[in-house]
């Protein structure tokens, strides 16, 4: 038996009923302590510790024209395939180093 796939975007999705409304000011309402979390406990200090930022996040990848001195381009070909991901990996990682001194301050 075949099944029919539906997707939405946001500006597809149909409109809430009244009902639907109702539940979710009935939850906005609620108190926090009213929430039953044991089936998701909240992390420790220790599990935040090794968390990582971003693991599953795919950045979208757009295309651009760059120039670059030759000799950085030469270096960065000498280094084997894959030197546009490279060099992605070196913007990023100056970004991420700006954006960590930034919010040092």
């Amino acid at each position: 038996m075949k099944k029919k796939m539906v997707s939405y975007t946001l500006d597809t999705l149909p409109p809430l009923t009244g009902k639907q409304r109702t539940t979710l000011r009935s939850l906005a309402t609620r108190p926090n302590s009213e929430i039953d979390t044991s089936d998701i406990p909240e992390m420790t200090d220790e599990q935040w510790k090794h968390a990582r930022r971003g693991h599953f996040y795919r950045p979208v990848k757009r295309q651009i024209t760059a120039r670059v001195d030759a000799d950085v381009l030469d270096w960065l070909k000498t280094q084997g395939k894959g030197y546009q991901t490279r060099i992605n990996a070196i913007l990023r990682r100056e970004m991420l180093k700006s954006l960590k001194s930034a919010t040092a301050k």
